[in-house]
């Protein structure tokens, strides 16, 4: 039977003072008359990042959760175009190395999800650029923690910029363009506005890039309503994959706002996604992607406690009674 281990997005609102993602802009850190001063100030909030996510981490392992999205914040302006030069993971070393150290020694999988600007089928040259350049400093982060790039880094397809089928092919050419370490670390997800699951397994299918999932999305952007129909083409997807099949999961706020994610997820949905899915591979990572993440993952792991037809493996893993 299949195992379902949970996890979740980045921050607890259960640990205090515990944000990865503290920042500077850039035009406070203009404001600095000396600019390596204000550098070093970029690399004690960059520090203090990589420290709360540690704290995290720790607080995953006494809860069993053992899934988590690390925020693509832990490093303030590493990407900025005005600091080109800044050599950021030498002065980190030693905390990004804890980090990652931490979670193989608890066979934790850790990973992240770039922000929506990071596309790689734009019509401009110079924002696929950009992009390559924000999924490098991602790459650097993973080899920084020692922890094996493959398959760690979630993108979504991109615009249509007005005829998504050419879009698409855009994406296939340009994917031609992309380092072969940074195609490695890259998996695609369907969105819940333009590129539904059929064309992310185009995608996926054609590139040989594992296929992350969204059911939320797909109840928004779809064909087929009946995402099993598909199931077994995402399963192939992951067929060369060191890591679990991966999916997200959130459910919609209301009908109004459907896209937009709730504070919690609906338990009935993610027992019918399990039930369906059951038996058909070793292990599904669930991403929950709500609003109050890690308490989203325990009230689910409440609601769920005491039904009949499961068997919790741990605090957040379990599998179906056959």
């Amino acid at each position: 039977m299949t195992i379902f281990r949970l996890g979740y997005v980045a921050m607890s609102v259960h640990v205090q003072n515990s944000s990865p993602s503290k920042t500077m802009t850039y035009k406070t850190f203009q404001q600095h008359d000396d600019r390596e001063a204000a550098i070093r100030k970029l690399e004690r909030i960059a520090q203090t990042n990589i420290q709360n996510c540690l704290r995290l981490l720790k607080h995953n392992k006494a809860n069993d959760i053992s899934f988590f999205r690390l925020s693509s914040r832990l490093i303030p302006l590493a990407t900025h175009e005005e600091l080109n030069d800044w050599d950021y993971i030498s002065p980190l070393q030693n905390d990004l190395l804890a980090l990652g150290t931490y979670a193989a020694s608890h066979q934790m999988r850790v990973d992240f999800h770039p922000d929506h600007f990071v596309v790689l089928n734009s019509p401009k040259t110079d924002v696929v650029k950009s992009a390559v350049h924000n999924l490098k400093y991602h790459y650097q982060l993973l080899k920084a923690m020692g922890i094996n790039p493959q398959h760690r880094c979630v993108l979504h397809v991109g615009g249509s910029y007005g005829n998504k089928s050419e879009a698409l092919e855009r994406f296939v050419e340009n994917w031609g363009r992309v380092p072969r370490a940074i195609q490695d670390m890259i998996i695609l997800e369907n969105d819940d506005k333009t590129y539904n699951m059929e064309d992310v397994l185009y995608l996926s299918e054609k590139l040989n890039v594992p296929h992350v999932f969204d059911i939320h999305h797909h109840q928004a952007n779809h064909v087929d309503a009946n995402w099993s129909t598909n199931w077994d083409r995402v399963v192939q997807t992951w067929e060369n994959s060191p890591l679990p099949i991966k999916v997200h999961f959130s459910s919609p706020k209301s009908d109004k706002q459907f896209r937009h994610h709730a504070d919690l997820v609906e338990p009935q949905m993610f027992l019918d996604f399990a039930e369906h899915v059951n038996g058909s591979v070793e292990q599904v990572d669930c991403m929950i992607e709500a609003k109050k993440k890690d308490e989203a993952l325990f009230q689910l792991v409440n609601d769920l406690k005491d039904h009949p037809a499961i068997e919790w493996v741990n605090q957040s893993a379990f599998r179906l009674k056959s």
